[in-house]
């Protein structure tokens, strides 16, 4: 199988091209399209793992459905066959697409740690705070928190994104908004953890965005408890003090740093074990969540 960089679609409307996704308008709904490109440190890397957008498109979509009675998702259709003409017959998109509602998006990444790693382990070392939020003095990298905390991002349309309070998040979506957000980001966090713990993986921690309809319901959208948007470690190769084996990019970002390379286009090329070790992490990490092996050739959810 060969891996899919981008899209083109006669008589689709592309509105955007980001680091993974091709987003296509029709109506009031948008096509999303998870290609196998793969970025780390804000770079888009060569060669791309072939597959990836079906296992990053089918694990959300399973989550979506895992959680649709706590909060409402952007999901019209998964499978081709339900989507709009010129879509349905483009056999490429079959297991990486989904038709969803075109929401406003609220301009603010919601994270939640239930460990402390990645920024949130640099930020700790240098305040003892992860976002204004005072952690317990003597902590270790990837040590388990007392309790799972909210600790939201602005969304950069370029570079990184920026870890904020919660002040700050209140001065950008207002007060009433803010504290439904953290409350449902903790309340699926949690109930994911839970979940994804009973079956050998630990979720470190994660990021969810949401958006509003016209009538200022919250949806959830964009992708959901992914190996891209989630850090998961295997649960029997759990030792806090230091980095974690992981199911994730994890994997690709400490080759990365291996080599030297300073972080600065164009990124080197990830060599074939890299590629395949990277597509059998984020299977085996859909396999055990799912229960289901990963078949490239099944296109339904």
């Amino acid at each position: 199988m060969n891996a899919l960089l981008t899209t083109s679609i006669p008589g689709g409307e592309l509105v955007s091209r980001g680091k993974v996704r091709d987003i296509y308008a029709h109506d009031d709904a948008l096509v999303l399209v998870a290609t196998d490109r793969i970025s780390a440190f804000d770079c888009v890397l060569s060669p791309g793992i072939p597959g990836r957008g079906i296992i990053l498109t089918r694990l959300s979509s399973f989550w979506f459905q895992q959680f649709s009675e706590l909060v409402p998702n952007h999901l019209i259709a998964t499978e081709l066959a339900d989507f709009p003409e010129p879509y349905r017959n483009i056999s490429e998109l079959a297991g990486r697409s989904v038709l969803a509602k075109r929401l406003q998006a609220i301009p603010v990444e919601c994270v939640a740690r239930g460990y402390i790693s990645g920024s949130g382990w640099k930020e700790y070392g240098a305040s003892g705070s992860v976002c204004g939020i005072s952690l317990p003095n003597g902590l270790v990298e990837s040590d388990r928190l007392p309790e799972p905390i909210f600790t939201p991002a602005t969304k950069a349309t370029e570079g990184h994104d920026e870890n904020i309070s919660f002040d700050r998040m209140v001065g950008v979506v207002g007060d009433e908004l803010a504290e439904r957000l953290r409350d449902l980001t903790l309340e699926l966090y949690s109930r994911a953890a839970d979940y994804a713990l009973e079956r050998g993986i630990i979720i470190a921690d994660t990021k969810f965005e949401f958006g509003l309809t016209e009538d200022g319901d919250i949806v959830w959208m964009d992708e959901a408890l992914t190996p891209d948007s989630s850090r998961f470690w295997p649960a029997d190769q759990y030792r806090p003090g230091g980095g974690q084996p992981s199911f994730d990019k994890q994997f690709v970002r400490d080759w990365l740093i291996g080599t030297g390379w300073d972080k600065e286009p164009p990124a080197p090329t990830l060599p074939p074990e890299v590629v395949e070790g990277t597509l059998e992490r984020y299977g085996e990490a859909f396999r055990l969540l799912t229960g289901a092996d990963i078949d490239f050739g099944d296109t339904s959810i």
